[in-house]
């Protein structure tokens, strides 16, 4: 986790830190699935997708078994350079992971997003519009979780929304204590 100093000062955290908590492992294993993807290896299986997702912290506390079940819903996506990944107010239709390549967030937020960084987890669970339009910034390979197929799953398997509901509660008090230090 990325945190930043000030003399004096006693550590602080950045809310856009909790999300890169775990990001050199899943940059890791997204490039090593990403070279599947380009041939040198056989292609990805659910297990090599569910050893993506349990690196991140969305997916950290679901069982192995259901990680697979989540992983046989994603597709990849390849995106040309300047394309729209996702757009600013549109509904939110997936989750994605970069496998490879960078995007640029256009928005209020702006940054470059590589491999191992995500987006669309939040809609992925409550279906609200887009807050930022993400591009391709040169040639783009994401790992799709469509969001209907997820919500399908989730009524058949609770356990996933129950551990989903645990991670963001973890989130949302790490975000509180790193307001008040």
């Amino acid at each position: 986790m990325r945190a930043w100093r000030r003399p004096g000062w006693r550590l602080q955290l950045k809310p856009s830190d909790l999300q890169s908590s775990v990001l050199p492992s899943v940059a890791t294993r997204a490039f090593d699935v990403q070279k599947m993807l380009d041939g040198s290896r056989a292609r990805p299986t659910a297990s090599d997708w569910a050893g993506v997702l349990a690196g991140l912290p969305l997916f950290a506390r679901i069982s192995k078994r259901r990680l697979r079940k989540i992983a046989s819903l994603a597709q990849v996506q390849e995106f040309s350079p300047g394309a729209i990944v996702v757009e600013i107010g549109q509904p939110s239709d997936a989750f994605y992971l970069i496998l490879g390549g960078r995007a640029k967030v256009l928005g209020k937020s702006r940054r470059i997003l590589g491999t191992g960084d995500y987006f669309g987890e939040m809609g992925l669970i409550d279906g609200e519009p887009r807050s930022a339009t993400i591009a391709a910034e040169g040639e783009l390979q994401a790992m799709k979780l469509p969001r209907r197929p997820f919500l399908k799953l989730l009524n058949q398997e609770p356990q996933i929304a129950t551990a989903m509901m645990a991670a963001l509660a973890e989130r949302i008090r790490a975000l509180e204590q790193a307001s008040t230090l």
